[in-house]
């Protein structure tokens, strides 16, 4: 192109005076058929003798063939740039659709060819790729026409087209992101291209580069066989054991009873909908109560390997919700026409990005989302005296919680003689209860301890908790109560417990059950909101903490629509929270009304049920009768015929209850409590009720409360229940 601009420079004098000439020559003709020479010479412009005009028509002539030959020449040099340039844009592409079938040969680039991308979400490759191809023959036809702006603009065309491109790495999120086509490209200068380190490049599909600028592209799948797809971070860290689709539609963290509930309901209203459960725990989802219930009453000496356990009614079943055929392979995920629930095991998201919708794991892999739920449950606690008291003391503490826990102890609980229990809530009362039902036959002292007076202290009326007290005594189990623990220490092969009071006691090994902190790990890089009172993610009436990120379970702080904010950590609400989140995940905005229930077992024998707020703090009054034999768990579990008594029960059948003709009677002391029900009341209005021993009448407590009527006399309220009823 410089050449042809050079003989431009030349040229162009001649064709301006060429042209003058002609001009003049037609007007001094005065021809009348017409036409018009090329070249007429005029006399005064003749280089002849006057008046013989040969010399000034050869001279024109000689003009003439300039301008055709400038011409000419032009526009052949032209074409000739405009097919090159044709020929390296046709090799361009070629070289970059081979691209994926020589990925392993291309493990790293030359650092002087590193190109920045302005963009840091852009795919450094396909796009620019196209859009040099497509300007730079129209630069070059400019350039034709005027020379001033191909000197300019040629140079840059050329080395972009001449460079081979260099990539980096790009995270699983980020390779699915295109830039705009109108998007610069910029050479990085020589300098920091030196410096710049080898980088794999990506594998670019021929289904990109036909469609630059689709704002959307299917997931990708992610395996170890696509390290160019993995992010930079994900590289460095340790590799993973299996694969996963970088994006999901419905993603659900922790692998507990309210994610399981919530995928289900998804897939129950959306049968194609494709669900990722993302859990720590190597198990897939599970029900936690028979761990510290049904398991420990097991006849089968393998029940830690099988989990599987007789309910009060005799019927066997798994503590898994459902067997591992229920489930789809996570790397199945993205492909899977008709959708389906996969769970991604062993693994703990330790950051969320809210406005790019996604989530980081401990791994350093990241997955992206449409919608998220968080569910992660809770932690045990532990007594800081026995966090302090060092290692020895720790390897010989359980805090109970998971499948792992209830193995654990099920083998400690064979090979030492005394195990001590530190708290007396639902949790400590009840394994206190199973395990003293092996007190006898391993020779295991069983103690447990608490600061209140009796067992459920915080829960039942005094009288009530003493009475339950003395049936854990029954069960062989030395209970001391009062007891704040000072300090713990490992002497002599053994723990020591020293009391406030003075008092000491020797054991081999404790069981923390005091209590439950909500995992709320994911608030600060999530920026959710804590409460401050209760704890757990503050959600709004549709358990929303935002747009597109619900929370149920024990982490979700509620607002209860009759008892104010609440959090529950409880079977039945992780259920019902669950299966309401997994529905307004698909977009029906439902409120959550439903009062959860919760229950516990004092073995088969002795039972109860509760809602609303139970608080031994309020005044209480208990109304009860005489119980038969159909009065107990065992009883109540063969007439639902399910283990589980919160999966029986509806509040359909609530709507009209038929009180019982048969008098009710009021009573506050006796020593023996068959069955009966207590009210807890806040200025006059029932706002918790406990059915002790009482089983399927929870619909009725639960219209009670959402009533919130003052009822002045309760003894008519008790009829309800059909307590006297045989």
């Amino acid at each position: 192109m410089l050449k042809c601009r050079t003989a431009w420079n030349k040229l162009a004098p001649l064709a301006r005076s060429s042209s003058t000439v002609c001009r003049r020559n037609v007007r001094g003709t005065g021809l009348t058929n017409g036409r018009t020479p090329i070249c007429v010479p005029a006399t005064h412009m003749s280089s002849g003798a006057g008046g013989g005009g040969g010399g000034g028509g050869w001279d024109n002539t000689i003009y003439a063939v300039l301008v055709g030959a400038a011409c000419v020449g032009g526009m052949t040099l032209t074409y000739k740039t405009l097919k090159e340039d044709q020929r390296r844009y046709e090799e361009r592409i070629a070289e970059i659709a081979s691209r994926p079938h020589r990925q392993e040969a291309l493990t790293s680039s030359e650092p002087a060819e590193l190109e920045v991308v302005p963009s840091s979400e852009a795919d450094p490759t396909a796009p620019e790729v196209e859009v040099e191809a497509e300007v730079a023959p129209e630069v070059e036809v400019e350039a034709a026409v005027a020379p001033e702006v191909e000197a300019v603009v040629a140079p840059e065309v050329e080395a972009e087209l001449i460079a081979a491109p260099a990539t980096e790495a790009v995270s699983p999120s980020e390779s699915t992101e295109l830039p705009p086509v109108d998007e610069p490209v910029v050479e990085a200068p020589p300098e920091e291209a030196a410096a710049a380190p080898p980088v794999d490049p990506p594998v670019v599909e021929e289904a990109v580069l036909a469609e630059p600028t689709a704002p959307e592209t299917p997931p990708v799948e992610i395996s170890e066989a696509s390290p160019a797809l993995v992010s930079e971070s994900a590289a460095e860290s340790k590799p993973s054991s299996a694969t996963f689709p970088s994006h999901v539609p419905y993603l659900l963290i922790g692998g507990g009873t309210a994610s399981f509930a919530a995928a289900r309901s998804i897939r129950a209203r959306d049968p194609n909908a494709k669900v990722l459960i993302v859990t720590e725990e190597p198990d897939l989802p599970y029900m936690r109560p028979p761990l510290s219930k049904e398991l420990w009453f097991s006849d089968d000496s393998s029940v830690t390997e099988t989990l599987r356990f007789k309910q009060w009614n005799g019927k066997e079943r798994s503590i898994y919700f459902q067997p591992p055929s229920f489930y789809i392979k996570a790397e199945e995920l993205g492909s899977s026409e008709n959708g389906g629930v996969a769970v991604l095991t062993g693994r703990k998201v330790v950051h969320m990005d809210v406005r790019g919708n996604k989530i980081k794991m401990d791994d350093g892999s990241e997955i992206s989302y449409d919608k998220c739920l968080i569910a992660t449950g809770g932690i045990p606690r532990n007594l800081q005296v026995i966090e302090r008291a060092g290692e020895e003391v720790m390897k010989r503490t359980t805090l109970f919680r998971k499948i792992e826990d209830f193995k654990a102890l099920d083998k400690v609980s064979r090979n030492v003689k005394s195990i001590t229990i530190i708290g007396g809530g639902f949790l400590g009362s009840e394994l206190a209860c199973a395990l003293g039902r092996k007190s006898s036959e391993f020779g295991l002292e069983v103690v447990q301890m608490f600061p209140e007076k009796g067992n459920m202290g915080k829960v039942l009326p005094e009288y009530l908790s003493n009475w339950t007290t003395e049936r854990v005594k029954r069960e062989g189990v030395k209970i001391i109560s009062e007891a704040l623990v000072k300090s713990v220490s490992f002497i002599d092969d053994e723990l020591e417990i020293t009391l406030k009071d003075g008092r000491v006691v020797k054991t081999d090994h404790i069981v923390s059950a005091v209590g439950l902190e909500p995992n709320v790990d994911l608030a600060k890089s999530a920026g959710l909101e804590v409460d401050s009172d209760f704890g757990g993610y503050r959600v709004n009436a549709e358990l929303q903490a935002r747009s597109n990120i619900w929370v149920a379970g024990d982490a979700a702080c509620f607002y209860d629509i009759r008892l104010g904010r609440r959090r529950v950590e409880h079977h039945d609400h992780a259920v019902v929270s669950g299966r309401l989140a997994g529905e307004n995940m698909t977009g029906t905005s439902k409120p959550y009304w439903h009062q959860s229930m919760f229950w516990s077992d004092l073995g088969p024998d002795v039972g109860y049920e509760a809602i609303g707020i139970v608080d031994s703090s309020l005044p209480t009054v208990g109304v009860f009768a005489k119980a038969t034999a159909k009065d107990t768990p065992k009883a109540a579990a063969e007439q639902s015929g399910t283990g589980i008594r919160s999966e029986s029960e509806t509040e359909d059948t609530a709507t009209s209850p038929v009180a019982s003709t048969s008098p009710a009677t009021v009573v506050e002391h006796k020593d023996d409590y068959g069955k009966g029900v207590i009210f807890y009341l806040r200025d006059k209005v029932v706002v918790g009720i406990v059915l002790w021993n009482v089983f399927n009448r929870m619909p009725v407590a639960r219209k009670i409360i959402k009533d919130g009527e003052e009822h002045a006399d309760l003894n008519e309220v008790a009829k309800l229940f059909n307590i006297h009823e045989d």
